[in-house]
Parts: C-alpha cells; structure tokens; sequence
C-alpha cells in the first residue's frame, strides 16, 4: 500500500470529522475550499477535451451557488443557479458569435454540469448539516458510511479478491480496472454496518441508518465512476495532485458530494416515517 496513501487518510479524514463537529465557519470554509479546487480540476479536465470552462467563470458560479446552499434560503439558491446558468449562457453565445468555437453548446453544456455538480449537489453537505435536528450525526452517517465502502472495497478488492482467496471479477473494466465485484459487495456490508455503529453512538433512527448507509454503499460508485469516465476521457490517471496517493480534490470528492445528497434526501423524506433510537 502506498504510503502517502495511508498519511493523507489518517490526516484529512480526522479534520473533516473535526470540521463536521465544529461546524459553523469550521465547517463551511475548509468544503468551499475543497469544492473549489475540485472545480478547478474540473475545468483542467474540460480544458483537456478541447471544452470551454474557464475558471474565472466557473468558479464564481460554484462558489455562488455554495454561499446560497450554507445559507440553506431556497430563493437564494434558486437565484445563484439562475444567475451561474445564465452567465454561462452569455459567455457560450459571445464564443459562437466570435468565431472561437464550433461547440459552444457542448461548451455551455459543460459549465452548467460543473456548476450544478460541484456548487448545487456538493452544497448539499451544507444543507444536511444544517438540519434543524440531528444535522451533525446524519453527516457523520455520510461521511463514515461512504469512507468506510470506499476503504473496505478497496482492502477486499486488493489483498482478498487479488490473492485469490474469492477469486476476482472487474466491476467495471473500461472505467476503472481495479474495482472488483468482491470490492464491491465488501464495500456495500462494511458501509451499511458503519451507518448502523454511528446510529447507535449518536442515538439515530437504526433503521434509518442502515437504509442510508445502504443506498449510500450502492449508489457511491456511480460518483465514483462519473469521474472515472472524465478522467478516461481526458486521458488523466488522477484529476489533480492536491493529496498524495489519492489524487486531486475532485477524486476524494467523487462519491462523497453524492453521499451528502443522498442521506439529505432520505432523512428529509423518511425522516418522519422512523422512531427515534431508543
């Protein structure tokens, strides 16, 4: 296992859980920060597929978008896509107009998904842990949940399934080789039981929980994959060096802005329906 690997896990997971208890400025500052190197990644990588996404666009309707979503107001947030889409219209259009490119759609196109990725789904772990009620250990559900699949599908996949204890099947061979069937399902048991454990600590819903940390487990390696396929694309291994061993902001980031998402949506829907712990 790579070293750097191991010294950037056991670093920056213990400050996002510190970020996540602290909340508040501890909280926003340090996501905004690591959103908006995601996007500038984003933007190298759209750069690389011949795309136009500059950063002084981009980012400012990201980080727009991020600002509304902390605020947790939903005409505010409405606005800050309205006004981020827009720009991006104009700016699309006034490339056409001139003659710099022929795929001012694709363009356009491009800067609306960096927008609504990095600025509207990753906002939500703004929105989850500002819940009225149980916000900080329904984001601990999405944080442990997801790290604890990716690590244990990753440990299953490498020293399980590659030694031929299960035998290994690919996952998904185009998109990213190293990810087995075996990975997977580890991945899955260990994310659910994760959500399960913080439910029991922090007095959560434990059906609810394990619901989260369920879906979560699942739907985690579709984030995942989105990049992969960028990246592929692009023709990059990493979207950026911003954590040794593990990539950029964007690869750390992958499945973990649609982790937020999902536990949000499951608690603000389902919430009601289950009894408290206890």
């Amino acid at each position: 296992m790579d070293p750097n690997r191991v010294i950037v896990a056991l670093v920056v997971g213990p400050v996002l859980i510190a970020a996540t208890y602290l909340g508040g400025w501890f909280f926003f500052v340090p996501l905004l920060l690591l959103l908006l190197a995601a996007g500038s990644e984003y933007s190298r990588m759209m750069g690389a597929l011949n795309h136009n996404t500059p950063r002084w666009l981009l980012l400012p309707g990201v980080g727009l978008v991020l600002v509304a979503m902390w605020w947790a107001d939903s005409l505010l947030i409405g606005f800050a896509v309205f006004v981020g889409v827009f720009a991006s219209l104009v700016y699309c259009l006034w490339l056409f107009e001139r003659g710099v490119t022929t795929d001012a759609a694709l363009d356009w196109f491009a800067l609306v998904t960096g927008i609504v990725l990095l600025g509207w789904i990753g906002g939500h772990f703004f929105l989850l842990r500002r819940l009225p009620e149980n916000g900080l250990p329904w984001t601990m559900v999405a944080l442990l949940s997801i790290w604890s699949a990716d690590m244990a599908a990753y440990a299953v996949g490498s020293f399980v399934a590659g030694r031929g204890i299960l035998g290994r099947h690919a996952l998904s061979p185009r998109l990213s080789p190293k990810k087995t069937v075996e990975g997977y399902v580890g991945g899955i048991l260990a994310g659910t039981l994760a959500a399960v454990v913080v439910a029991l600590i922090l007095d959560l819903p434990l059906l609810l929980a394990g619901l989260a940390g369920l879906v979560v487990s699942v739907l985690g390696l579709f984030g995942d994959l989105s990049i992969s396929l960028l990246k592929r694309e692009a023709g990059m291994k990493d979207s950026g060096k911003l954590f040794p061993g593990h990539g950029g902001a964007l690869d750390r980031l992958d499945s973990l802005i649609w982790s937020a998402a999902i536990v949000y949506y499951l608690v603000a829907f389902l919430g009601p329906l289950f009894p408290p712990a206890g």
